[in-house]
């Protein structure tokens, strides 16, 4: 079995939020925000999986500041926690001003991907991830530990939803 870092799955993207991104605000929409969450998530779970993905769910994702137009946005993904066909993926966007520099944290999004099948394959073919290694280090046991907590919580809502169908 492939065995992957979640330093493997790293991906980041910079953005510059022009106009055609914002409101009559001058904010950022938040749905340009969530749309390169995806798109960045989707990278980490690729480097991961290293097959198609989808996204299956995107947390709750609460803005912290608001993004303002000519403001730099810069987006960082990892793999968190993997399971049988499923993974959680973690993105910080941090907000930078262009012209000093300071840069603030804007909000965190959790994303969950499911793993396909290959088009080469066949319908009965087993789709098996990787191992996520887990550094030792405290923030990574920490990372591991809270996505189970999150996915715990995802199904147990996901099935109260369904019995009240």
């Amino acid at each position: 079995m492939r065995r992957v870092s979640p330093q493997e799955t790293e991906a980041q993207q910079t953005h510059i939020v022009l106009p055609s991104h914002s409101n009559a605000h001058g904010n950022a929409f938040g749905g340009q925000i969530v749309a390169w969450t995806d798109i960045c998530a989707a990278v980490s779970a690729q480097r991961f999986a290293r097959r198609p993905v989808v996204t299956a769910s995107i947390d709750e994702l609460h803005f912290l500041q608001a993004v303002k137009v000519g403001m730099i946005v810069e987006l960082r993904s990892m793999v968190n926690r993997a399971w049988t066909t499923s993974m959680e993926v973690g993105v910080r966007i941090e907000a930078e001003h262009p012209r000093t520099g300071e840069r603030s944290h804007c909000c965190s999004a959790y994303l969950t991907f499911v793993a396909l099948r290959d088009s080469d394959e066949g319908q009965d073919a087993e789709i098996v991830l990787p191992e996520l290694l887990v550094d030792q280090a405290e923030i990574w046991r920490r990372r591991h530990h809270e996505a189970q907590l999150r996915r715990d919580h995802r199904l147990k809502t996901r099935a109260e939803r369904r019995s009240h169908r």
